[in-house]
């Protein structure tokens, strides 16, 4: 009796010694899980210098490169998680001009436009959890994403959603994706973040990640 309580002890002694907690092991089954980071992103310039004010609201610059404001959050994604990246494009490319892109959102909304996709994701089965980003477009996400979830069943994955925004964070869009895709397990504990906080956030990114078990 003492040889076994003394065993446990050793392994509870290891276990916290090499930080093998009950939350870690879950982190390494869901690496090892086929993982899919799907984004749609507009940045409005790809200059580093001389940006107007709507063109440096769209884009974050980190290390002399310049990336859309969810494309930067997905990239931070894809590195931590080791997944996949698929990025969604319209198969007629938007206009980077501010005023045209911003009456362009309106007009699809209103509309309920569903823009055609230049690809789609063919190997979807292979996926097991899909992380889902996007700006926030008028209080909604921009049109094209329900053009990608009406062209992908995502039937018995793990979506988990990601947005950047002026100020609105996800809106009701969290609801919008669980209506499109009932079918799935949509986390509701998404990561949503302003686009004045993008350039400082790959800490807080990776910290969501590990709470969700990566």
């Amino acid at each position: 009796m003492k040889i076994k309580n003394i065993a446990l002890f050793i392994v509870a002694s290891l276990a916290v010694i090499f930080g093998d907690t009950t939350s870690e092991a879950q982190s390494r089954k869901e690496e090892n899980s086929p993982i899919l980071v799907v984004y749609f992103s507009m940045p409005e310039t790809t200059k580093t210098e001389n940006m107007t004010r709507e063109e440096d609201n769209s884009v974050v610059v980190i290390d002399g490169k310049v990336l859309g404001n969810t494309q930067y959050v997905a990239k931070v994604i894809e590195e931590y998680t080791g997944g996949d990246i698929y990025r969604i494009e319209p198969e007629n490319p938007y206009s980077v001009d501010h005023r045209t892109l911003v009456d362009l959102a309106a007009d699809e909304q209103r509309k309920n436009v569903r823009p055609k996709l230049k690809t789609a994701v063919t190997n979807l089965e292979q996926y097991d959890t899909i992380f889902v980003g996007y700006p926030n477009w008028w209080g909604d996400m921009p049109m094209i994403l329900y053009t990608f979830f009406d062209n992908h069943d995502l039937s018995g994955k793990r979506i988990i959603p990601f947005n950047t925004h002026g100020g609105s964070g996800f809106s009701d869009t969290i609801n919008t994706i669980t209506k499109l895709e009932p079918k799935a397990r949509v986390e509701k504990t998404g990561y949503s973040v302003s686009r004045n906080s993008v350039h400082k956030a790959k800490p807080v990114i990776i910290s969501w990640l590990k709470q969700l078990g990566f």
